[in-house]
């Protein structure tokens, strides 16, 4: 865990932020103060830091984004308080822990996602995006970027997406390093337009504080809104009912798993110095162990998965051009996560300076993703009436609950394409897993 400049400051300045992109739908959907909001937020990235700095995978570990909008349809709708909320939440992060530690020990998983035919895959992935877009433009959510600051947030979301998607600006930063740089910067030109937009037309108020987080103290009450330990275990029936949305969340993190190792299977030849120990059954495990840790100390299913991939990359790119660059690949990802032990959620000066702008931090999350998500899933059934019935499933997906949208789902498939699509070749499935793969290199920022 050397020090990396270029990676710390990145880390500052884009993990920091998008860290704390949760603490608007905390305060406003499940009852904590924007202090205990930023707690939750600080266990939460000190878990995932365990992924490489406890269990030693070589990854970049990040939120499952895909899966968000539909936690937030299933906790929100399903929980008619915050204690029930925040049980719900417990409930999705045990069955998802258990589902990976058991997945993990016998090595079924790759079983198990070889099985879902490209059809229901797409459908799960294309429901992702619908919701996150409802998600993005419902007028009814007092945490909506849209509603609080439209000006600035619009400002943002197009900013990201013209860095991140637009072939016309890509084509020009290949021949321009600087526009090449800006892009690599991520989330952070967009959150310095939205904070220049926002203080111009009126939009934003920032109330810098000074001093320190008292961590004890709101850790304290954190826990004593949100802990299973305070408010009670969740009820069989929520546990049954949150069983469909751990398997859909074990599609995307499959996809992950694959996409890292690939990644690494790829950069590895180019530095031999370091033999990077890749384990598919401990990733598994260890993050399980996370989803369970996390059930306990700060409920917020989604945010302990396995990979960030846009980080991954720029850790790699670093650490294949020699060991005088980069001497261990830890070395960037620690930095990166500045160590593991966020300083920066307890600086209030900080926090209350990043306060105004994490609405947009969110939404632009979920627009990315939503349009990742869109063009992979378009492009992981190419017969017309497979594409029909994914379209169906994913509507499906994202109006009903995780059952109702399941089981609709698979009635769809089954009577529109057949049931020959679940007996497939394995090589189809096979097929599918390098789509979903290849899917979470665009999703993941």
């Amino acid at each position: 865990m050397r020090f990396a400049l270029p990676e710390f400051l990145q880390g500052i300045c884009v993990a920091g932020a998008t860290g704390l992109a949760l603490v608007p739908v905390m305060t406003a959907s499940f009852g904590l103060s924007f202090e205990e909001a930023v707690t939750m937020a600080m266990f939460h990235t000190m878990l995932i830091s365990a992924g490489w700095m406890i269990f030693g995978d070589p990854l970049a570990p990040g939120w499952l984004t895909p899966a968000l909008p539909f936690i937030f349809a299933f906790v929100l709708g399903g929980g008619n308080t915050p204690e029930e909320q925040f049980q719900l939440m417990t409930a999705l992060s045990l069955n998802f822990a258990a589902l990976l530690i058991f997945l993990g020990i016998t090595g079924l998983g790759a079983k198990l996602v070889a099985w879902v035919p490209n059809v229901l895959k797409g459908g799960i992935i294309l429901g992702a995006a619908v919701a996150a877009f409802l998600r993005i433009f419902d007028q009814n959510d007092a945490a909506s970027a849209l509603n609080s600051t439209p000006i600035a947030a619009i400002s943002a979301l197009a900013l990201c997406m013209f860095l991140t998607f637009s072939k016309p600006f890509q084509r020009q930063a290949a021949k321009m390093p600087i526009l090449a740089k800006i892009a690599g910067l991520g989330l952070l030109p967009a959150f310095v337009v939205a904070g220049v937009v926002g203080l111009v037309t009126g939009e934003m108020q920032f109330n810098i504080q000074s001093g320190l987080l008292d961590v004890p103290t709101h850790a304290t009450s954190m826990w004593e809104k949100a802990s299973p330990l305070n408010i009670g275990w969740p009820s069989v029936t929520m546990f049954l009912n949150a069983l469909p949305l751990a398997f859909i969340t074990y599609i995307l993190f499959f996809g992950d798993v694959v996409t890292g190792n690939e990644m690494i299977k790829n950069s590895q030849p180019m530095r031999p110095d370091e033999k990077l120990d890749v384990n598919g059954n401990r990733t598994h495990m260890a993050t399980g162990i996370r989803n369970a840790a996390m059930a306990v100390v700060a409920p917020f299913f989604g945010t302990q998965g396995v990979l960030w991939t846009g980080i991954q990359v720029i850790v790699l790119k670093r650490w294949v051009t020699g060991r005088d660059k980069m001497d261990s690949i830890f070395d960037g990802i620690s930095a990166y996560y500045v160590y593991g032990f966020p300083v920066l959620f307890i600086v209030l000066p900080i926090v209350t300076m990043l306060q105004p702008l994490l609405p947009i931090a969110l939404a632009v999350t979920l627009l990315l993703t939503g349009f990742a998500c869109a063009t992979l899933a378009l492009t992981t059934v190419t017969d017309s009436t497979e594409r029909g019935a994914m379209v169906l499933t994913a509507i499906a997906f994202s109006l009903f609950d995780p059952w109702t949208g399941l089981l609709a789902g698979l009635a769809t498939i089954l009577v529109v394409v057949g049931p020959g699509v679940f007996t497939a070749k394995k090589e189809a499935a096979d097929a599918a897993d390098k789509a979903t793969a290849e899917a979470a290199v665009a999703k993941d920022l």
